[in-house]
Order: C-alpha cells, then structure tokens, then sequence
C-alpha cells in the first residue's frame, strides 16, 4: 500500500530471509519490507537470484538514512543510497504540499528488486505490499488485481475474490502500480477507502496515491480524526491528523470528497506524472487517465477478473 508514513522500522536480530510460495513466487521479507516476488519464462532463476542478493542489503541502506527521509521532502538532502534518493526524486513534484520521501518508500524498493533482476529476463513483477513494480519486455504483458477495501482482504485472507483487474502491456507508460487509503496499511491524511495509481515507476505511482488519496477528503462528523504522532511512534507526519474511521458517509459527503481527489488526479495525469488513477471511497468511484470503466460491477474499474485453478488472484 502506498503511504505517508510508512517508516522503516530499527533493525532487530533477524535478516533476511526468503522462503519459496509455489512453483513461480518467492516471499522475500525483512523487517517491515515484505515482498512477493516472480519472474517468467528462460533465466527466472538467475533473476530470482540477483533479485535476492540486492533485497539483502535494502532495510540497512534506508534506516541508514531515516532520519533524512522522514523530513519535508524539500529538506531531505545529502542522500547518498540510490533507493533513498529515487523516494526523494518520486515526492519531488508534491513539494508544495507537505509530503517526506517516505511516502514512496515501498514503490522505490520494488523499483530496486526489480531492476536488479536485469534484462535477460523479459516479464517479472515485485510486490511490495500492494505497490508493484513490473519488467515488461516489448510484447510482453501482466494481469494486475486490484481489490478496493483493503481491510476485506485482510478478513477473508487469500481466497478473497477481486474487485477486478487491468491488464498492463509492454507498449503503455505503465511500470508502477500503487493503491493508498485510510483503511490501508499505513496512515492517510483523507477518507479514501482506495486510490490505486498507474505510472511510470513504482515509486512514482507510490508517491502519486498517497497525495491524491490525501485529497479525497471532506469535512465531517463520520470522519474520525488523531494526531499521527499519537498512535504512531515511528511516523513521519508529526501532530498532523490522520484519519483512524470513517462512518457512513451522506452521499453529498461522498461525491464532494471524490471530487476534491478526481481534480488531483486529472491534474497529474495532465502533467504526464501518472498515467491513470481510480478512487473509491463507500461503494463510489471515479477514475481519470487511461484507466478502463465497466459499469455495474462492485467499483466501475477493472472488471476482467481471472482466478487460478486453486482460487487465488495474482499478477500473471
């Protein structure tokens, strides 16, 4: 999940590890990073291996560096690690408003694992949590599922049907793939129950759903509010509210809060920062760039649901 405030926890004992999930994936895990991990077709193995040999030194690389990376973008200088600065260089665009390169922290290490895996191999893709980063050779292609209320899935574990999916292909500006929200793993300033992004890089589809799903946002009494430093020690976002629940939502509340969001996205599809978003937020969506509508399905988006034989959902 793309977010404000996910911040690298200290180092523990515990490195790295890996562990295999089934004929194609691989869990690569460390600390907070916790990636699934594929390549296809001739050298998957070989980039499997460069792919791990670069996530083993990731964690120590960032934390690092934390204490830069978890102030306003525009004051965190002097980084030297390629991942802290690819974070810096995604938020960049966002330095009018409040934002710290945490904010694409997880995109920016997919990007890494998945440029370490090299040329040789023609389609991979690396997970961070959410946030995706692909290798898409030309003609290549990959099946992404995107599920809008992350806390459903979290209730109902893997088997959990998709909201719907997209198809990725070599030929569009897609190598990045990241969903934010308040009901997600890290803090969101807004009420989006998902604002999932496609752009250029991880990092800079992280960087984007995090702004973007900071600005659905609406001024009500559902909508409950706490300082992020108050249920969160390691947060990046000081005093500033973030938000813990939301309640049922009039529908005025609702539409005024996409809207608010849908003026972002339109903006930075515009500017070529991204190339597609959609925002969901209680049952209703709007969607901007290159993003494919369906009506009639659960959000609107992505309705080319695929399902494996053994009921999962994964990018193919």
């Amino acid at each position: 999940m793309a977010a404000v405030a996910a911040a690298a926890t200290p180092l523990g004992r515990a490195g790295p590890v890996r562990a295999r999930l089934d004929d194609r994936r691989w869990h690569f895990q460390h600390g907070p990073i916790d990636l699934v991990v594929e390549a296809f077709g001739d050298g998957a193995d070989i980039a499997i291996e460069r792919a791990w040999r670069r996530f083993e030194t990731v964690l120590d690389e960032l934390v690092a560096e934390l204490p830069t990376l978890r102030r306003p973008v525009e004051e965190a200088v002097g980084l030297a690690g390629v991942v802290a600065r690819r974070m810096r260089a995604a938020c960049w665009p966002f330095r009018e408003r409040f934002i710290t390169p945490m904010a694409a922290v997880a995109g920016a290490v997919a990007d890494e694992i998945v440029g370490a895996m090299g040329t040789a191999v023609r389609k991979a893709y690396v997970n961070n949590g959410g946030d995706i980063a692909l290798r898409l050779a030309p003609g290549e292609r990959l099946r992404i599922g995107v599920v809008a209320d992350p806390d459903r899935a979290l209730r109902h574990g893997h088997c959990l049907p998709l909201d719907g999916s997209f198809e990725a292909e070599a030929s569009m500006p897609v190598r990045g793939v990241a969903t934010s929200g308040w009901r997600g793993r890290s803090w969101s300033l807004g009420v989006a129950d998902s604002v999932t992004v496609l752009a250029a890089s991880g990092a800079a589809a992280d960087a984007a759903a995090t702004m973007i799903a900071n600005a659905v946002d609406v001024a009500s009494p559902a909508v409950e509010r706490r300082r992020a430093c108050d249920v969160d020690d390691n947060t990046d976002l000081g005093e500033r509210l973030v938000t813990v629940g939301v309640g049922a939502l009039p529908e005025q509340e609702i539409e005024t809060a996409l809207a608010h969001g849908a003026v972002l996205a339109a903006d930075l599809c515009a500017s070529g920062l991204i190339w597609g978003a959609a925002l969901v937020l209680q049952g209703r969506y709007r969607v901007a760039g290159g993003v494919p509508v369906r009506e009639g399905t659960a959000t609107g988006v992505y309705f080319e649901t695929e399902t494996t034989t053994e009921g999962r959902q994964e990018c193919r």
